[in-house]
């Protein structure tokens, strides 16, 4: 009988060789060498150990850049905290809605035995800046840099589970997550080791910070456990100073409500306290990491899927506003950050215009006012027409009022009647001024 191990060792330089000369796909190649062996009777996985150093060793072969292992225990002690977010009224409304399934593998898979939990570092710089242009320029944050990172974790799960499956029993079974599964994504990187919760609430990792995107599969396999590091961040309170709205409790929670990135994913008006607050951001935010000091020097270019195209990322605002579907999807759709659609981007790039006192987008910000469809936009450019005026112009008071008036004979609701009244307001405050 032959150890897995010893497989690798012995047949992998040799895949390597031929894929070089005849193009060949080595991790197919592998799979089905490993197939037969198995199918042959000449190997067997020993331990549990064993086989997690062997998951170890296909994790690293195809580009997965931390593994550990917990068992599938609970995870009640997270329930009071659970509990008292919600009652709060703390939570995104993005988390999975049962809070028995989020703590019970065991109620959303067979008979578990353990969890592996995997981590994919991102870059956090880029390696070249958009050209300068007329336009002002917006900001994705770095977790919508490149091809959505739901698709590449999957990916690399898929192909993990394809090779656990050429050398485990014939009765291994596994259910693959991102972070729109039902388990809590963070608690079970952090119980396999892979990193601590920091005070953000975000899983902060010794090679790569916090730049990380979180994967983790349950399995029926029984594979020796890791250890939970237990957090790191000492007195600093760097990212619950910095944070501009006041999101972080300080204890690893946070007011999903208040976080910038969940403002930047709501659909409706925007509350005027955060309008400021985003800046140029008009998806995500990435604050609280900028200013962790376990995130100083941390930038990772591991994955060509996950480089960012900088024109993408920094897109310019003025163009968004009146960009079709059809373009959207073909500018964005590749990217996490499209996840909410079209609308709440096209927001946040107003709110931003606003932000950056762009004068010069007026007349387009006057044209989306007047002739796009949605109400929240048309309301969204008044209130930016407003914060980009800077001296009295009756003409555009004219326009704003005559707005109003059709949206008061439409019967739009009192927050949409709200901007246009605050944007004529604060044109005629130019007057005296």
């Amino acid at each position: 009988m032959l150890d897995a191990g010893v497989i690798y060792d012995r047949y992998y330089k040799r895949i390597n060789q031929i894929e070089k000369q005849k193009g060949c796909d080595s991790d197919h190649m592998v799979v089905v060498i490993f197939r037969y062996i198995k199918r042959e009777g000449r190997f067997a996985i020993s331990s549990a150990e064993d086989l997690k150093q062997q998951i170890i060793t296909i994790s690293q072969r195809i580009g997965i850049d931390k593994i550990g292992f917990t068992t599938a225990d609970n995870f009640e002690s997270l329930r009071e905290s659970l509990v008292a977010q919600k009652a709060a009224g703390h939570t995104s409304g993005f988390e999975h809605p049962n809070i028995d399934e989020r703590l019970n593998p065991g109620l959303i898979f067979d008979q578990p035995q353990s969890i592996i939990a995997i981590a994919l570092a991102y870059p956090s710089r880029l390696k070249s800046r958009p050209p300068r242009t007329r336009f002002k320029r917006g900001q994705f944050a770095r977790a919508s840099w490149g091809e959505d990172y739901h698709h590449v974790l999957r990916a690399k799960m898929n192909r993990l589970i394809d090779e656990i499956q050429a050398i485990a029993s014939d009765d291994a079974r596994f259910k693959p997550m991102v972070d729109t599964g039902e388990l809590v994504d963070v608690a079970v990187a952090n119980r396999a080791g892979l990193g601590f919760i920091g005070k953000n609430g975000l899983l902060i990792t010794q090679e790569y910070g916090s730049y990380v995107y979180l994967g983790e599969i349950i399995t029926n396999l029984k594979i020796a456990p890791d250890s939970p590091i237990p957090c790191q961040c000492g007195d600093c309170t760097r990212c619950i100073d910095a944070c501009p709205v006041k999101a972080l409790l300080g204890d690893g929670r946070m007011n999903a409500q208040r976080c910038l990135s969940y403002q930047t994913q709501t659909k409706g008006m925007m509350n005027a306290e955060f309008r400021p607050k985003i800046r140029n951001v008009i998806y995500g935010c990435d604050i609280c990491q900028q200013v962790c000091p376990f995130n100083k020097g941390k930038d990772f270019h591991l994955h060509p899927e996950m480089e960012p195209d900088a024109e993408k990322v920094r897109p310019e605002l003025l163009p968004m506003l009146t960009m079709s579907n059809r373009e959207f999807k073909d500018r964005f759709g590749a990217m996490a950050g499209s996840w909410r659609g079209k609308k709440p981007l096209q927001r946040n790039a107003i709110i931003a215009l606003a932000n950056l006192r762009d004068q010069s987008a007026t007349p387009k910000l006057l044209a989306v006012m007047k002739e796009d469809p949605r109400p929240m936009i048309r309301a969204t450019a008044a209130y930016a027409i407003g914060e980009v005026v800077r001296k009295y112009d009756q003409k555009v008071v004219d326009q704003l009022d005559n707005q109003l008036r059709q949206e008061m004979a439409a019967q739009q609701t009192d927050d949409i009647l709200a901007e246009y009244r605050k944007a004529i307001a604060k044109i005629n405050r130019l007057i005296v001024e």
